[in-house]
């Protein structure tokens, strides 16, 4: 999949994630994590978030991410749905 567009999704609310995606014009994935629990989860975070990437088949993007503490599951769904948006 290839990434047209910027698109996000998500809210900074307690529990949830805010997802922005953009192309990456110098190629590959960058991720860019602000968290409030960085420090006990930040690795777990970035690999949820990269393994969802992955799984999509996105090449070639920008991730910017600003976590409220949200669990796996609504960070996988977050990453989906920005992606989605965005190509």
């Amino acid at each position: 999949m290839i990434i047209n567009k910027i698109a996000k999704a998500g809210t900074l609310e307690s529990n949830d994630i805010l997802i922005m995606v953009m192309p990456n014009e110098n190629g590959g994935i960058e991720l860019e994590l602000e968290s409030i629990v960085i420090k006990q989860f930040g690795n777990q975070i970035k690999k949820t978030i990269l393994d969802k990437v992955q799984e999509l088949g996105v090449e070639d993007i920008v991730i910017k991410v600003q976590d409220k503490g949200a669990l796996d599951c609504t960070i996988r769904a977050r990453v989906q749905t920005a992606i989605e948006r965005a190509i």
